[in-house]
């Protein structure tokens, strides 16, 4: 019995540590923003390899989500009469929830594993030792760039999701079932706001990018410099990324849409 409570007592210090290095790690990369002002190059070519490198997964998954949408909520509508609202149900899913979540959790399987196999390697072949024996800080000069180009690629590669999601309900809805081409796009109009949709989409995205790309580097960051312990730091990733995306989105829905 006392060494079971010893035990869980080792696992919950653990546990706080590695939450406490993670929120130093997220306050350093915060104070060295000014590199990404003097240095914009690195933005952008950490922006291609986040974001543009994950624009064909991206788009051929907001495509085929938004074209099931569109067959399901025909299927469901038709049963009361409602075909006509068909748009503004496949935008409202689109914008609210699945465009920032799923678009979250591709990046995060794409993009965030790919962040913390790269760190995780700079570590294990110690490339990060060696830029601080150069007196060069390797989280200004290494994370602090991706993580930056996490925050900026998550809204655009959400709201590419979005858009195509809209366009292949359409083809579905208006293609083949038949649903008015006016009375989609005009209801979907009509009933879709800035503030309350598309901007609070645009907050959730943010919100993901944030704790997606904190979540790679500091695995990478934080991992057993070998190669077992880059394994096991990816996985970590995908999965403490994904369940972060899911819980948050609860609470910002709840935030947002709540009374």
């Amino acid at each position: 019995m006392i060494a079971t409570l010893a035990e869980l007592g080792r696992r919950g210090i653990a546990a706080t540590q590695r939450l406490g290095r993670g929120h130093l790690l997220l306050l350093a990369m915060l104070r060295s923003s000014g590199e990404i002002v003097r240095r914009p190059g690195l933005l952008a070519q950490q922006v291609f390899s986040v974001g543009v490198l994950s624009v064909l997964i991206v788009a051929v998954s907001g495509v085929f989500v938004g074209m099931v949408l569109g067959l399901q909520g025909f299927y469901i509508l038709s049963q009361f009469g409602a075909e006509a609202t068909l748009g503004v149900m496949v935008a409202a899913s689109l914008v609210r929830e699945l465009g920032p979540v799923v678009t979250a959790l591709l990046v995060a399987g794409r993009a965030g594993s790919a962040l913390t196999a790269e760190i995780g390697l700079m570590k294990a072949t110690e490339q990060l030792s060696a830029l601080e024996m150069m007196a060069v800080n390797p989280v200004r000069r290494v994370l602090t760039p991706r993580f930056y180009a996490g925050i900026v690629s998550m809204p655009l590669l959400a709201a590419m999701f979005s858009a195509l999601g809209v366009v292949g309900g359409w083809f579905v809805g208006v293609g083949l079932l038949g649903v008015d081409d006016g009375t989609y796009w005009a209801q979907m109009q009509s009933k879709i706001e800035l503030e309350e949709d598309l901007l609070n989409g645009v907050i959730k995205s943010l919100v993901f990018g944030v704790v997606c790309t904190w979540i790679a580097l500091f695995q990478g960051y934080d991992c057993v410099p070998t190669s077992a312990g880059v394994s096991r730091a990816t996985t970590r990733t995908v999965v403490h990324s994904a369940l972060a995306v899911l819980g948050l989105d609860f609470v910002l829905t709840a935030l947002m849409f709540g009374d």
